[in-house]
């Protein structure tokens, strides 16, 4: 796990330094860059913060270069590197080292772009071929690696985190696309940043960079199967075997590191999953951390010890500081530099903190509501009844309902008025009431509404394909990426191997949900290892009590960032709606903490980046 960075733009070395400085934190191990000629053509800079997992010696450094025939900086886990790399040893390739890194280079050389669909990882790269002179880069399939680039002309330049492409560059704008997209969906959506020239890369892509012509290409190469063609027809227990056998693989595959290893555990279906089968493949007693909170109805650590109890691990629980927290809210943007809006990213990084004091790598159980059904959410039974009426009567009901003068009966009769439920689901992920949001911009128009708006699946099915290709890839990813990098930790994730993925979306529905059972086979595979008593409560998500700290501990901070004046400098926000909004807030009539949190972030971000 590391931070990567490129160009071909001429910057003094104190520049391109500085640019690797600014987010040193990815990688505190080891920074180096290098400048490459190539004849006839652009020269090259590529740079790199490592942070060392898989041989700590210095001959695996970025970047690296592979017997001048490949030149690389990679960020991220290949976890088959070793079977690749025996592949590529029969085939005559030599290798130096014992890293992933090196293996990346042979793989390329002797596969083509074609390297990439052999890759069982989490990876962002960018290889220098110095005799087709070109950069050929991927993203992992998931998302779980952030790239972003910058491509005009003959200038291309590329890093983990935007701000290390922002610094000096003197050509950047913010784009009102990229802050109405925010508005709606908490984060700015691939492929699309918060400045109009940069942009990120969209999981499962690669591309080409031709260094003589400036020409930029991409491809996807991996896809979720969501035309429904790959279906699994053996009965549920050969499903329970097939599924367990692979989990057993992913998580096994993920604790192999040359440093200390623990796991997240949070106490539910799947952080629980992945400790119990990482005990299971391992003979070291495994490390397992949660978090504890203060406040009444917030701490979940008492399950979370359940589980560690009964599995034996080293447990730690790391009690939530109140402080630590509101200097975290107020140094926010030097981590996730560009407005993100998950509340959950606090907690996130707590646990990141202090989880690092013990060891370098973290397993989590991320991916699993998406692929298996889990969140609430997805209980859709009561709901999808409501669009068995005729719209016309739903239309007249809902035009009624919204004389009314509540909040909930504004939402409700919008929500009668869509066509269908995928509709009324693409809608609500972004929040229905946006009253507050000015303009005209269409924040549905993201190439993703192909996974929800057809008719290949069911609607529980389109749901989860449009979930693990949005709100995974651009929310969760992002925030599990910026939380633990932001103190030199790699998190890994079993459940979003791609294996497991492509398993979970062939199997019938019934298999994952069936008469409110949730994530049916998941759960059926852990309680063969945990007692199935330890979870029989409501699902609780990873939160703190923002709601109350906005009406008490940080009151004078939303006050005196979203007055008046300060919501009057934010683009496209409707500053008297925001202002009620507030009011309704602080006076306890209405929980908004969700919407002045995300204004909180923005505002925050604007402050720092002023053009």
């Amino acid at each position: 796990m590391c931070g990567i960075y490129g160009t071909t733009i001429h910057y003094p070395q104190e520049q391109i330094k500085a640019k690797l400085v600014r987010t040193a934190f990815r990688g505190p191990d080891q920074m180096g860059w290098k400048t490459f000629d190539a004849p006839d053509v652009a020269k090259i800079t590529f740079g790199h913060n490592r942070l060392s997992i898989i041989d700590l010696d210095p001959r695996s450094n970025q970047p690296f270069n592979y017997f001048d025939r490949a030149y690389l900086v990679f960020n991220g886990e290949i976890y088959n590197f070793q079977k690749i790399k025996n592949e590529l040893s029969q085939k005559g390739y030599e290798f130096k080292t014992t890293s992933d890194t090196e293996v990346i280079c042979a793989a390329y050389l002797e596969y083509g772009k074609n390297c990439v669909n052999k890759f069982v990882g989490m990876f962002a790269f960018v290889l220098y071929d110095p005799e087709q002179k070109c950069l050929f880069g991927a993203r992992d399939r998931m998302g779980q690696k952030p790239f972003y680039y910058y491509h005009k002309g003959t200038d291309f330049e590329f890093a983990s985190q935007i701000s290390s492409i922002q610094l000096f560059h003197n050509e950047l704008t913010i784009s009102q696309d990229a802050i109405s997209y925010y508005l709606a969906w908490g984060n700015v959506p691939d492929p699309f940043s918060i400045f109009n020239e940069i942009k990120k890369l969209n999981a499962g892509h690669l591309f080409f960079y031709d260094l003589k012509s400036g020409d930029f290409t991409t491809e996807q190469y991996w896809d979720i199967d969501y035309l429904g063609k790959h279906k699994f027809k053996a009965s549920y227990p050969e499903a329970q075997n097939q599924l367990e056998e692979l989990l057993t693989s992913a998580v096994s595959m993920r604790l192999f590191a040359d440093v200390p290893v623990g796991i997240f555990l949070s106490g539910g279906i799947d952080s629980s999953l992945v400790a119990a089968l990482a005990t299971k493949t391992t003979s070291e007693r495994v490390k397992t951390f949660s978090v504890k909170f203060i406040e009444k109805g917030f701490d979940e650590s008492i399950y979370a010890g359940q589980v560690a109890n009964h599995l034996e691990t080293d447990h730690h629980v790391i009690e939530c500081n109140y402080k630590e927290g509101i200097d975290l809210i107020k140094n926010f943007y030097r981590y996730y530099d560009e407005p993100f809006a998950d509340s959950s990213a606090i907690p996130s990084m707590l646990l990141a903190k202090h989880t690092r004091e013990h060891v370098t790598v973290a397993l989590s159980g991320d991916g699993g509501d998406e692929s298996f059904l889990g969140y609430r959410r997805y209980d859709i039974n009561k709901r999808l009844k409501l669009y068995k009426f005729p719209l016309v009567l739903r239309k007249i009901a809902g035009s009624a309902i919204s004389g009314l003068d509540h909040p909930r009966a504004k939402v409700f009769s919008k929500a009668l008025k869509y066509r269908d439920y995928a509709e009324f689901y693409m809608n609500s992920m972004t929040g229905m009431n946006k009253e507050w949001i000015g303009g005209n911009f269409d924040h549905l128009n993201i190439a993703e509404s192909k996974y929800l708006m057809h008719s290949n699946k069911n609607i529980l099915e389109r749901i989860s394909d449009f979930d693990i290709k949005t709100y995974l890839n651009w929310d969760i990813n992002t925030k599990v990426d910026r939380a633990t990098m932001a103190y030199s930790l790699e998190a890994r994730s079993p459940l979003m191997d791609h294996r497991i993925v492509e398993f979970a979306q062939s199997l019938p529905t019934e298999y994952k949900f069936i008469e409110g059972n949730q994530k049916r086979i998941l759960k059926d595979v852990l309680y063969k290892h945990v007692p199935e008593a330890i979870f029989n409560r409501p699902k609780a998500g990873f939160t703190m009590p923002f709601a109350e700290w906005f009406r008490k501990e940080l009151k004078d901070y939303v006050l005196s960032e979203l007055n008046e004046n300060g919501l009057n400098e934010i683009p496209t926000v409707r500053s008297e709606k925001v202002k009620f909004m507030i009011d309704q807030h602080m006076k306890g009539e209405w929980n908004h903490y969700s919407a002045i949190w995300r204004l909180l972030i923005l505002k925050q971000w604007l402050n720092q980046n002023q053009f």
